[in-house]
């Protein structure tokens, strides 16, 4: 008990730490990183047996995540970080 008790505490804390993260679908996140001018949008390929693509960008205070089996073209002026990975609580 006491381990699943001090993983949830970890994971409590990284949402604290993070801030608010929004999970939205790939075509909401394309549309949301369409309104930012100048996006800077952090990417990362994940996945064991099947590969897949994650996406995070702010937007008005929030950060908006995204997870994709395919790339997703960024909008134009959107600088792209690639990430080692990227990993959201819970």
């Amino acid at each position: 008990m006491a381990a699943g008790g001090a993983a949830a505490a970890a994971i409590a804390q990284a949402i604290k730490a993070s801030g608010v993260l929004v999970s939205v679908e790939p075509a909401e996140f394309l549309k949301i990183a369409g309104r930012v001018p100048e996006p800077l949008v952090v990417t990362a390929k994940g996945g064991l047996f099947t590969k897949n693509y994650r996406y995070l960008v702010g937007y008005k205070g929030l950060a908006f995540y995204t997870k994709s089996n395919e790339p997703l073209p960024l909008p134009a002026g959107a600088e792209a970080i690639a990430a080692k990975r990227i990993w959201i609580p819970g």
